[in-house]
């Protein structure tokens, strides 16, 4: 089966009739494709708020690109409370799926997919579960997710004639450095937004992380059951 591109429509819908709605594109290989007019925010230069462990090269990559691909994000949710009602939908050519949440967490299920697929090395490990994305995933089924595509990564990474992590003995570090990327997010965009819905969506997800983290500490002992 050959990939082609995805699309993601968000479709978000408040009580008083306001709606925002954002397109999501990715490319074959679950890449995020970007078709704003190339005009970034201050925030977004590299050397804002840069994370300590970032392999991007200044003289390359002038912006971190995932503060340029969800500027326009935050920039619409800037004025407005985390938890305020709304109605979240998501479109794909498979399938929509809706629910009536509160802002912080529709904004973290669409975040999650732009910046996993915004080409950050350190959050390259989750571009893959973008492609099949999950919208409003929960803890369990994210733990699910996340663990069976690293294992999957593993069988690849022999098939390339490379050393498989078939033990899970570095995933944590992935994982220390996924939650070293949402609060150097957090940090560029706590000074963009008045209200918080933006910056919960960021919690929300690094919170998500550190469940992940511990689980593997765990021997993920959640999933075991289902295995035996």
């Amino acid at each position: 089966m050959e990939s082609t591109e995805k699309t993601y429509i968000y479709n978000f819908m408040f009580p008083n009739g306001d709606r925002k709605i954002f397109h999501i594109a990715l490319d074959s290989s679950a890449h995020y494709r970007n078709t704003g007019k190339g005009i970034h925010p201050e925030w977004t230069l590299l050397s804002d708020n840069r994370c300590p462990h970032c392999r991007l090269q200044g003289d390359t990559a002038r912006h971190c690109p995932i503060a340029v691909n969800i500027a326009d994000l935050v920039a619409s949710f800037k004025d407005i409370a985390s938890y305020g009602n709304c109605t979240v939908s998501c479109v794909s050519a498979d399938r929509m799926v809706s629910k009536d949440t509160i802002v912080q967490d529709g904004l973290s299920s669409i975040m999650g997919i732009i910046m996993a697929t915004s080409g950050c090395p350190s959050l390259d490990l989750l571009r893959p579960m973008a492609w099949f994305h999950l919208p409003f995933a929960s803890v369990d089924e994210s733990l699910f997710r996340s663990a069976s595509t690293y294992l999957l990564r593993q069988y690849f990474q022999v098939q390339r004639g490379g050393i498989p992590d078939f033990s899970l003995d570095r995933i944590k570090e992935h994982y220390l450095n996924i939650e070293q990327v949402n609060h150097g997010i957090l940090e560029r965009i706590r000074h963009a937004t008045v209200l918080d819905a933006d910056r919960n969506a960021i919690v929300i997800l690094n919170s998500l992380a550190q469940i992940l983290s511990m689980e593997v500490d765990e021997s993920l002992e959640t999933l075991r059951p289902l295995f035996c």
